[in-house]
């Protein structure tokens, strides 16, 4: 995974992670580009499209669109399954994730996907596992 996007239906950006070393203007430029694409496209579309050199796959849960670009070899389901046990955890961890969780809590929200994924690769798989960490960490 090259990087992974979370925003609004409005377009505010409420996470960003990269993968792969990027400029700031690079990364706004990037941002700006993916969510006006995203947005445009109708809910009936497909999740992936192709973007640059990348696979762009997105998902929509409630108010929320994350997105994560892969590359071409990378398997589209697979990511879409990342994005969705990303949605679980934060389901589990906030109990009923909304986008105002995300917003002021932005600081958890980045330390879950850290504790799930590193280097853009699924570090835990068991869902299990990773909240015990969270919950080890917050006790700390």
């Amino acid at each position: 995974m090259q990087f992974m996007l979370l925003f609004s239906r409005q377009g505010k950006l409420r996470l960003q992670k990269c993968y792969v070393p990027l400029s700031d203007k690079e990364k706004k430029k990037i941002t700006k580009e993916l969510v006006q694409t995203v947005l445009a496209r109708k809910p009936k579309m497909c999740s992936f499209l192709e973007w640059r050199d990348l696979k762009i796959v997105y998902k929509r849960y409630a108010s929320l669109y994350f997105c994560c670009a892969i590359e071409d070899q990378d398997n589209e389901l697979i990511t879409l399954e990342i994005i969705h046990r990303y949605v679980e955890l934060l389901d589990k961890y906030f109990g009923s994730v909304c986008e105002l969780d995300i917003i002021f809590n932005f600081e958890k929200a980045y330390f879950i996907l850290d504790e799930f994924l590193l280097g853009g690769e699924v570090q835990e798989t068991s869902k299990k596992n990773v909240l015990k960490a969270i919950e080890q960490a917050d006790l700390l």
